[in-house]
């Protein structure tokens, strides 16, 4: 794995898992909408991983 990802939440934290909020957290999304990269690394996707339903991921 090399490059850069690009990370949108698409779905909101209402009603979610504490650790889902956490992940999202760790992953520098605060709100609908907003977009982070990344380097693509084994940590981030591993946490990608485990929020799949509430982000949009797209190689750079």
């Amino acid at each position: 794995m090399s490059g850069k990802v690009r990370l949108t939440q698409i779905r909101s934290l209402i009603g979610r898992p504490e650790k889902h909020r956490r992940i999202l957290r760790a992953l520098g999304l605060k709100r609908m909408h907003m977009t982070v990269e990344h380097n693509m690394n084994p940590a981030i996707m591993g946490m990608v991983k485990k929020v799949p339903h509430l982000v949009s991921v797209e190689e750079v």
